[in-house]
């Protein structure tokens, strides 16, 4: 009986410092030689030097030196693949001091798309890619914004997301999940003034907080209510966040609706 008790016991414990999630596994990388990609490989091997070229999930991958991913970028539009899917970057800078910066391709006459990948230290800058793809100019705008890697010869680098004065880069994973205390407090402070901070109190940043009762913050889900009051029948066919405010629809009543015949 002992012996019995000690093992489920040692069960239980066992759970608390096993590693219970989920691991994606590792996607097969396969040879170009082996693969519709392989004479544009050869291709691009006369005028590029490849850190590494290989096929996973029916991409094209190449990893090059940041230096050239202008030229990478234009050898690769005069060889079919002249559509601008996506840019963005992974931060990487608690391993290795940098990001991985990525642009998708599309090759629609061939239907083969490429990803090139390139690594940017911390505080490096990149090469803008917009004179040859059009498209870039807003994912090189967000990987600035989220990420805070400098792209140089942008038309126009601003921040995309986020307001001109917001501090910090959310994607970084160093970036605090529900904000700093700049972010805690900047809607307040731009709407109302930092002095009324106490009389508004903390903005709710919190993605899974969820009250339909609670008026007093940003997660309101139904109809507005005196703090401390209970929906009435009458109020809850209410359609409005406040008095003359936007419609929030939560059921569509046919026999109710009407066309407005102006703005309000």
């Amino acid at each position: 009986m002992m012996r019995k008790y000690t093992d489920k016991k040692n069960a239980q414990l066992k759970n608390y410092y096993e590693d219970r999630f989920y691991h994606a596994p590792h996607t097969k990388k396969l040879p170009v030689e082996e693969s519709a990609f392989k004479d544009y490989e050869v291709l691009l091997k006369k005028e590029l030097e490849l850190k590494s070229s290989f096929v996973e999930l029916d991409f094209w991958v190449l990893e090059i030196q940041k230096e050239d991913n202008v030229k990478a970028l234009t050898l690769l539009k005069g060889l079919g693949f002249e559509v601008f899917t996506e840019a963005s970057a992974v931060d990487f800078v608690a391993s290795k001091k940098g990001f991985v910066v990525f642009y998708q391709l599309l090759n629609l006459k061939q239907k083969l798309r490429v990803r090139v990948k390139t690594f940017v230290s911390v505080k490096e800058r990149l090469q803008s890619v917009v004179h040859i793809f059009k498209g870039a100019n807003w994912s090189e705008r967000e990987i600035y914004d989220m990420f805070g890697i400098f792209i140089v010869g942008h038309p126009n680098l601003k921040r995309l997301l986020m307001p001109d004065d917001w501090f910090g880069h959310p994607f970084l994973k160093s970036y605090p999940l529900q904000g700093d205390e700049f972010a805690k407090w900047y809607e307040i402070d731009k709407i109302f003034g930092k002095e009324y901070r106490e009389v508004v109190g903390e903005e709710q940043r919190d993605s899974g907080y969820a009250n339909d009762k609670d008026t007093l913050n940003f997660a309101r889900l139904y109809h507005e209510t005196q703090k401390g009051e209970e929906p009435k029948k009458e109020r809850a066919k209410q359609e409005y966040q406040e008095e003359g405010g936007v419609s929030f629809v939560k059921k569509i009543r046919r026999d109710e609706a009407k066309i407005l015949e102006k703005r309000r």
